[in-house]
């Protein structure tokens, strides 16, 4: 009988074109497809809640796909990783129901960003965390992150406009953690094409003095993805978290 299988991925996406196979370089999508291939020995499509960009990472990544060979879940996720690449792990297995689709039933999505503030960032943080080197107030990064928690209309802050820009955020909360090392959290129902890291350049630029509160209550309006910030580096962002029923 054909079992839908929901899986939770992780991987360091520094080495991939993103999720989505591509001709242009190695793909998350297409390691998994390979792996999985093998071990059930027919053809597998997988359906991912989230097409991350080329460089961003993932920590709750979730896939389904279909099959009707017979196994036990935890001998096929021990599997999968003996054969996935070492920044690639398949974390959780579990069967769901045949409608379930990680897209389409998805609820909320988590993302985290981390910038490093300080004057130098060590070596091994250079993968996960943006070395943003003007001064920043935190104190302005939340005032203006404030700004955007809700629903809106942010055709200002997405590389890729669609026909409905309205989506809702939220959460914005932003920590601060080793000093020099800030820690953005986006929560929203859907977003749009690089919406998080569009946010984040965006408060970067607030708390630096690039734009004021003014200027981030102006683009809202006007929708003008000029009057937004930078899209941040893809390689600070991380999907956390994909949320359910």
């Amino acid at each position: 009988m054909k079992k839908n299988l929901k899986c939770r991925i992780a991987y360091e996406g520094t080495a991939y074109s993103g999720w989505q196979k591509t001709e242009t370089g190695p793909s998350i999508e297409g390691e998994l497809e390979k792996a999985l291939c093998q071990i059930l020995q027919h053809p597998v499509k997988l359906q991912a809640a989230s097409r991350t960009d080329a460089g961003v990472h993932a920590e709750g990544q979730v896939i389904n796909f279909f099959t009707e060979r017979e196994t036990t879940l935890d001998r096929l996720k021990k599997s999968c990783n003996a054969l996935l690449p070492s920044d690639i792990r398949m974390i959780e297995m579990t069967e769901a129901p045949k409608n379930f689709h990680p897209t389409l039933n998805a609820k909320s999505k988590e993302y985290h960003y981390s910038i490093c503030i300080g004057s130098t960032q060590l070596p091994f943080h250079r993968r996960f965390s943006w070395h943003f080197v003007k001064p920043v107030k935190v104190s302005l990064m939340r005032e203006a992150a404030a700004l955007l928690i809700g629903e809106h209309d942010f055709s200002a802050l997405t590389n890729e406009k669609q026909k409905n820009n309205i989506r809702k955020v939220y959460q914005i909360e932003i920590e601060e953690w080793e000093n020099d090392h800030i820690r953005i959290r986006v929560a929203g129902n859907h977003f749009l094409y690089k919406m998080v890291r569009t946010i984040v350049g965006t408060l970067a630029y607030a708390g630096c003095g690039m734009l004021q509160m003014k200027d981030i209550a102006d683009l809202l309006k006007s929708g003008d993805r000029t009057a937004a910030g930078m899209t941040a580096p893809a390689h600070g962002l991380i999907l956390k978290k994909v949320n359910y029923d």
